[in-house]
């Protein structure tokens, strides 16, 4: 049964056309709405000149009462940002190598149908985005929504390095391939830094990170404790000292956070390990400024070069369907 007041509500659905089965996508979205009583749905493809976020912004134009969105990470953070403190929700139907944003909410990765469904008949919760303000060498500045994380320094390096037809053929693994070609030509920085309305810190670094979420592929748990929807920033500082630097940082990343903190022994034993190469904090908004002017990217996607990084968290501005009866208490 549908409710008449539905009848004058359309979805949208933004989609990048090298990532989805055009025509099947389509006709699921058309499928689903019909049955809920919706109206004949919208349909945007990205381009390069638009990953999503001018697409969205018609559709919330044409009075979208809902927006799917099918694509890489670089789509679904473009499509959030344009979605943000909107209250229309958003439906993440996954499609790229990554599908973060939907690995950190535990969705159906191969099933599309049911993202697609969520949209009618799912449940509808509020996660939070971060927001980098930037700052370019020549003054300008711009700031970009991220769902999942931004970070500058040698991750954006390693993002820059990817190869992108590795990355079609065998998917995230390809950063791999990235970081080998960064690590050797790594190089510390110092960069100045200023967590909410707390003292400056400096110190030298590989890179810093400002996580919405922790979670990447293959399970590492790169910020544990990060979570999507408590209202703050995780910042991971990641500071190694040479080559035994590095694989504390491994041991940090995969076996303390991955492995060891799934059980109660093993969170005892981290929680009494000093390691340095890499600090955790947390707070609203965090301020960097590095020596040297320094890469950035955002949810996986090359944003150029800045000299000054504003990172801050907008409390559950996101609105996002799951499917009904979806166990969010990760989130």
């Amino acid at each position: 049964m549908t409710d008449d007041g539905d009848q004058g509500k359309r979805a949208a659905l933004v989609y990048n056309p090298t990532k989805v089965d055009k025509a099947g996508l389509r006709g699921l979205v058309e499928k689903a709405s019909r049955q809920a009583g919706w109206g004949a749905p919208l349909f945007y493809e990205t381009t390069p000149e638009d990953l999503g976020q001018d697409a969205t912004t018609r559709a919330l134009r044409e009075g979208a009462g809902a927006v799917l969105v099918a694509g890489g990470d670089g789509t679904v953070r473009a499509v959030a940002e344009a979605l943000a403190e909107s209250r229309v929700p958003l439906t993440i139907v996954p499609s790229g190598t990554g599908n973060l944003l939907a690995r950190n909410l535990d969705l159906p990765l191969t099933d599309p149908a049911a993202m697609v469904r969520a949209t009618f008949e799912g449940d509808i919760h509020p996660i939070d985005v971060g927001m980098a303000q930037v700052v370019r060498a020549d003054g300008s500045t711009e700031e970009h929504a991220f769902v999942v994380m931004a970070g500058i320094g040698l991750d954006a390096a390693m993002i820059a390095n990817t190869n992108d037809q590795l990355k079609k053929t065998v998917g995230w693994v390809a950063y791999v391939d990235g970081a080998a070609r960064s690590l050797p030509r790594a190089k510390p920085f110092r960069v100045v830094y200023q967590l909410d309305e707390h003292r400056l810190h400096s110190a030298k670094v590989q890179s810093v990170l400002f996580a919405n979420c922790g979670a990447l592929p293959a399970g590492i748990e790169l910020i544990p404790d990060a979570s999507i929807a408590d209202g703050l920033l995780d910042v991971a500082v990641i500071q190694p000292t040479g080559w035994f630097g590095w694989i504390g940082v491994w041991r940090k990343v995969w076996w303390d956070n991955t492995v060891l903190r799934r059980s109660r022994a093993g969170r005892r034993i981290v929680a009494r390990r000093r390691d340095s190469s890499i600090r955790y904090l947390r707070g609203t908004s965090i301020e960097t400024a590095p020596e040297t002017v320094q890469p950035i990217e955002l949810d996986g996607d090359e944003f150029g070069e800045v000299v000054r990084l504003r990172c801050r968290i907008l409390p559950g501005a996101l609105l996002t369907a799951v499917p009904h009866g979806h166990d969010v208490r990760a989130i």
